[in-house]
């Protein structure tokens, strides 16, 4: 007896090609759906492998990432004429204020079947609805239009839902893959890798390093990324006369940085602002124990004085409570990388994802394209 062919859902990711996150959804979703991908500036060559030059669209924007990006909604027309002739079933937005505006919109202008979802990714939801009203107007209009969101925090689920979001999805942005256990952790190396940029403040970094080093001369920071304020942590480093045991490292490939997390037992990552941050959960992967700004999704990863620390504003680290944690650095690594397998491995999330919007939206008998 011959079985039908395999029904796929036509699923179609808006995003920023450019992006090793949406490479890495592209990655995560392509087993199970037939998958398409438009993108607001161009691809980043590991697309070759994943989603085939014909089911890919570059809008070629020029998109600056402190946000007001209304450029990229002069590839609407183009958009919207190649959903209309794709005809998804689900069509996915990344980034809620510019992609998700343009799903939006190309949904209603040209009358598009597919069910809309978007993904948070944090300063969207957390951040630009607070610079304006047009902004925040804007959020609440992409959220309530969408079928179904995710969020990587309960959190930030929770504002999503002050404005105005449906049914949302909660899962950690989590590891493609667990790391190996680390072998040799070097007790004192401190590791950081956020952006050099004023939400992240990388001055914090070093100035709470600082007060470490000063009551332990072990201590030594490496320091990987660039961004706009590299010169002033120069500056800073060389004021504090921490230059001997600072080490700024550049961008790193993704094999030298998880030597980093490796080696590291201590993992600093203080912004102002952030959801659930993928460098944190590749961390606790390494068996780092976390030193995080006091942001309500850092709690549902660090119990403070448990498994990491938590810092308020102004506040330098406990030095006890820190030789504490230094103290049980096996167990607490253990712990966290235990909890990463569990909780933070992204295939997973993804495959349950997909189960929900089938039963949402199961699509059409039609054979998947070749």
């Amino acid at each position: 007896m011959k079985h039908p062919a395999p029904v796929h859902l036509r699923h179609v990711l808006i995003g920023d090609g450019e992006s090793p996150h949406l490479l890495k959804w592209a990655r995560a979703l392509a087993p199970h759906v037939e998958l398409w991908v438009a993108s607001s500036r161009g691809f980043l060559p590991g697309f070759d492998g994943v989603v085939p030059s014909w089911r890919r669209l570059a809008l070629g924007a020029d998109v600056a990432h402190k946000g007001g990006n209304f450029g990229v909604l002069r590839g609407l027309p183009r958009l919207g004429a190649w959903l209309r002739t794709i005809d998804a079933d689900w069509i996915h937005a990344h980034y809620l204020t510019s992609h998700g505006t343009l799903a939006w919109l190309a949904k209603r202008v040209w009358g598009l079947r597919g069910h809309l979802i978007g993904s948070a990714w944090g300063s969207d939801i957390l951040v630009t609805p607070q610079r304006s009203v047009l902004y925040r107007w804007l959020t609440r209009r992409v959220l309530r239009a969408c079928h179904i969101t995710t969020s990587d925090s309960h959190h930030m689920a929770d504002v999503m839902k002050g404005l105005g979001a449906g049914e949302v999805s909660v899962f950690p942005f989590g590891l493609e893959r667990l790391p190996p256990p680390a072998r040799a952790k070097e007790p004192w190396l401190f590791f950081t890798n956020r952006g050099m940029e004023p939400i992240y403040r990388p001055e914090r970094v070093i100035s709470t390093f600082a007060a470490i080093s000063a009551a332990n001369p072990q201590a030594r920071l490496v320091v990987a990324n660039h961004g706009s304020l590299r010169g002033a942590m120069d500056e800073q480093v060389f004021g504090l006369g921490l230059q001997h045991r600072v080490l700024f490292v550049g961008r790193l490939d993704a094999t030298t940085q998880d030597r980093w997390y490796a080696r590291a037992t201590w993992y600093l990552s203080l912004p102002e602002s952030d959801s659930v941050a993928v460098s944190v959960l590749e961390a606790m992967g390494h068996s780092c124990i976390p030193i995080l700004s006091d942001l309500p999704a850092n709690h549902e990863l660090v119990e403070h004085g448990e498994n990491g620390l938590i810092l308020t504003d102004g506040s330098p680290p406990d030095m006890a409570q820190l030789a504490e944690l230094g103290a049980r650095a096996h167990p607490i690594g253990h712990h966290n990388r235990t909890w990463v397998q569990q909780h933070g491995l992204f295939a997973p999330a993804v495959r349950t994802l997909m189960v929900r919007l089938r039963a949402l939206a199961p699509p059409p008998r039609r054979p998947t394209q070749p």
